[in-house]
């Protein structure tokens, strides 16, 4: 590219050299604001029902419908940010998970759904834009490491919120509980203002992408499959972590602080299995083998979760079904940047997409879920359901192309077959 700028080949200045830090802290501060709200409510659904008189179906949309607003913005924030820069994303990411800290003001159950949705419109700018950020200031290992630490900051956030929602709402009105938990995005809010750049590396071109190129790489056969595999998973991630500390209150008769601590270890082993994942991905060029065995393990465990009696069994089913939940993750974002004529306005579009499709399916998952225990009177059925599309990853993994992965030393500006 002729006109490319000049900057672009030549190495960046100490003091922006080491200013990547900064930004590894406020991009792992933002992961762990948005997991400390995802599944904040899930706990807390028994008592959302009977304070508001609703149906599980319906408190299941406390825990779903931020996760259709960041569906249904995550491929269209892909195409965005590529327009509006990776500053003003991360500005209105972090300011939507900051609205989240007026939960404890909601009159009302159509109040605090309205707020729950802006984790949602958070969730999508932030993970969007986290790819080509990333791509900006990180050196292609350093990415993979990152892409491990801030999926287990979001895990992390997810396991605290999930663990600790119960025993804080016996000290403090339930929906104040919300409000603490989004006290972080206020601060991580900010921060970015003061700190935040989306300057280094390779930059984006600031005139977004066409959607002849958006369809050709979603049409691209490993990302389909990438896609797929991310959505099978969430299915039942999303499923077991809205609705097993109901399940196990209701049918196994475990106290609500219980059944959140256990549902809870699904995102803290997550943070020790992303950290192994990044590990596994810097040491492992082919992914197939990777995303077979997380599929395995994600797929088995999902079925004692809910399946085999007593807490002394299902306490290693759920610790067996978190490290098969997470531990592909860093592998799964990482490697649509070793593609062929990968920029980062195609990752944000992959990224996105990610998020798109998961986002519905995981926005489907509880509603599911909570409708057929309403219809059967059984949360069986709806699980089985939720834990079979976990299977997807495993399937994924064996018709993944062993060549999938470009050559490192391929330059991002080189003719594409995307294109």
């Amino acid at each position: 590219m002729a006109n490319a700028p000049e900057n672009i080949s030549h190495p960046k200045a100490p003091a922006e050299t080491m200013y990547r830090f900064v930004i590894a802290g406020l991009v792992l501060c933002g992961h762990l604001s948005v997991g400390l709200n995802v599944f904040a409510v899930s706990p807390l659904l028994p008592l959302a029902i009977d304070e508001y008189d609703i149906s599980r179906a319906a408190a299941g949309l406390l825990v779903a419908l931020p996760l259709l607003v960041a569906a249904a913005l995550g491929l269209p924030s892909g195409i965005l940010i590529a327009r509006i820069g990776l500053r003003r994303a991360f500005i209105i990411g972090w300011t939507a998970v900051a609205l989240v800290a007026l939960s404890g003001l909601a009159p009302n159950f159509i109040t605090l759904l309205l707020l729950r949705s802006a984790t949602g419109l958070g969730f999508a700018f932030i993970l969007t834009a986290t790819g080509p950020l990333l791509m900006q200031w990180f050196r292609p290992k350093e990415v993979t490491a990152m892409n491990a630490l801030t999926t287990a900051a979001l895990s992390l956030g997810i396991a605290l919120s999930v663990a600790t929602a119960a025993p804080l709402a016996k000290v403090m009105d339930w929906q104040t509980t919300l409000t603490v938990f989004a006290i972080p995005g206020i601060a991580g809010l900010v921060a970015w203002l003061v700190l935040g750049r989306d300057s280094g590396g390779q930059p984006m071109t600031g005139a977004g992408i066409s959607l002849r190129k958006v369809g050709a790489v979603l049409r691209n056969r490993a990302i389909v499959l990438l896609l797929a595999a991310d959505a099978g998973i969430l299915v039942q991630y999303t499923a077991f972590t809205g609705w097993l500390p109901t399940f196990y209150n209701e049918d196994r008769g475990i106290s609500l602080s219980q059944a959140g601590f256990i549902t809870g270890l699904l995102p803290l082993v997550g943070v020790f299995a992303v950290l192994v994942g990044g590990v596994v991905a810097l040491r492992v060029a082919s992914p197939r083998a990777l995303f077979a065995a997380s599929g395995l393990l994600a797929g088995m465990g999902g079925l004692g979760a809910f399946l085999l009696p007593g807490q002394a069994l299902i306490y290693p089913a759920v610790v067996i079904m978190g490290i098969g939940s997470w531990v592909y993750v860093p592998k799964l974002l990482t490697l649509p940047m070793q593609m062929p004529g990968m920029t980062p306005e195609r990752v944000a579009v992959v990224w996105g997409s990610l998020l798109t499709f998961s986002g519905f399916a995981m926005f489907v998952s509880p509603i599911f879920v909570g409708g057929l225990r309403d219809i059967s009177g059984s949360f069986i059925p709806g699980l089985t359901i939720a834990a079979a599309a976990s299977w997807t990853l495993l399937v994924a993994g064996i018709l993944l192309s062993k060549n999938v992965t470009d050559s490192p030393a391929r330059s991002p500006q080189e003719p594409s077959p995307l294109d």
